[in-house]
């Protein structure tokens, strides 16, 4: 015979319904229902009993008949009493006040006894009825917190069924100007920015990889030309060569200025004091010993200006203004720097001369590998990351950054920092 395995009892908790709004609403309405229902019979319970008192009569035996004077009801006369047969005045004094005495601890009796009855009699029924408005206040607010948070359900379902995908969808709560529609605006406007935060992603993605494969696919295609060549010497291998490594210092570029982006966009790794006008003077003076003759004239203005931030972001920030002044430019042109201290805020300026911008064309300056016209640009090297990483560096220091096409030509930006 096989052992029997023994049955270990399995003991199962009961599952509790889920704590939903609707569920916490109905508890609070009915909770609040309740209590105040039992405050009112408390108070109504204590405002009877006080009032029903049957304990103040006066009892008196007058010409063979009781009366028992109660309050302001007046004399209440009972018919003559008689003991035996015999009128109640044959008695002498004594017993009369003896069988009137009686009497009354009788009648307090009968009196006390009807009040509890009548007392437990209003308490109980008026229970009865507290204990059936409190299930129908529970059921009421039940169908009433259904009602209120009818919207937010609805709400709900939209926001499941949108993705990244159809982020152009939107929740357009209808209905009275209240907080649910407040918050049905709000997320609308987080979809907003969030929609727009995809798109500017997959431009990013999209154009950093045009400009990562471009120049792959040129240097490919000089190494190719180099080894097809039977007839090639040692000289034009070496121009090929050198073709290659300038290609090559552009992807670095590139790269450094993708790594430079994403480290600005993540935040600040450092925050130390520092002199704004300083960091832009090293950064021009770095500026002059590079310069090749391109007939610019630059100008500068440096006032002491404090700041909070990273030097090595403030650096590149500088110099890719610079960068930029310098490089969409016109022959002859100009170029201004100035810092200071305005409304208690560290302001650093930078205008230049050049071709004309159409107002439009600002924004589109500010992001990743967007350029404007290209006839614009004195040199076609860049990759159009230069002002992307300055707001971005901006930001990450949490300052406001303005930039304006001047009315003769050229761009004006300006970037205000808190001390």
């Amino acid at each position: 015979m096989s052992a029997r395995t023994p049955h270990l009892p399995i003991h199962l908790s009961p599952r509790l319904p889920r704590r939903t709004v609707r569920l916490r609403l109905t508890l609070l309405y009915g909770g609040l229902f309740l209590l105040a229902g039992a405050v009112l019979l408390s108070i109504t319970y204590v405002l009877v009993a006080n009032h029903v008192d049957g304990t103040t009569g006066v009892f008196a035996l007058r010409n063979g008949r009781l009366q028992i004077t109660e309050g302001s009801a007046g004399p209440v006369s009972v018919p003559p009493f008689a003991a035996g047969g015999l009128p109640a005045t044959r008695f002498p004094a004594v017993a009369q006040a003896h069988v009137v005495k009686q009497l009354r601890i009788t009648v307090q009796k009968v009196v006390v006894n009807e009040r509890a009855n009548e007392l437990h009699q209003l308490l109980l029924w008026s229970g009865i009825a507290l204990a059936i408005m409190a299930l129908a206040s529970a059921a009421l607010g039940w169908l009433m917190a259904g009602r209120v948070l009818s919207p937010l359900r609805t709400m709900t379902g939209r926001a499941r069924r949108i993705s990244d995908d159809n982020l152009h969808e939107r929740l357009a709560v209808d209905g009275p100007d209240d907080e649910l529609k407040e918050l049905g605006d709000a997320f609308d406007a987080v979809l907003g920015r969030l929609e727009g935060a995809f798109d500017a992603q997959r431009r990013f993605v999209a154009n950093a990889s045009h400009e990562l494969r471009t120049p792959l696919t040129l240097e490919r295609a000089m190494v190719e030309v180099a080894l097809a060549d039977p007839h090639a010497d040692a000289d034009s291998l070496r121009l090929t060569c050198q073709r290659v490594l300038e290609t090559g210092e552009q992807q670095e570029r590139l790269i450094e200025g993708l790594l430079t982006l994403a480290r600005s966009q993540r935040g600040l790794e450092e925050n130390e004091t520092l002199d704004l006008g300083e960091i832009v003077g090293h950064v021009l003076d770095a500026f002059e010993a590079n310069r090749n003759g391109d007939g610019l004239r630059v100008e500068s203005e440096l006032a002491a200006a404090e700041i909070s931030g990273d030097e090595r972001l403030l650096e590149r920030l500088v110099a890719n203004l610079v960068d930029n002044a310098t490089r969409h430019n016109v022959a002859g042109g100009w170029v201004q720097v100035l810092t200071g201290v305005r409304g208690g805020r560290a302001t650093l300026s930078v205008s230049n001369s050049g071709p004309m911008i159409a107002p439009g064309e600002i924004d589109a300056l500010l992001e990743p590998f967007r350029r404007a016209g290209t006839d614009r640009a004195r040199h076609h090297d860049g990759h159009g990351l230069g002002l992307s990483i300055v707001a971005a560096i901006a930001a990450a220091h949490g300052a406001m950054l303005r930039a304006g096409a001047r009315v003769d030509g050229g761009l004006d930006v300006e970037g205000s920092f808190a001390p």
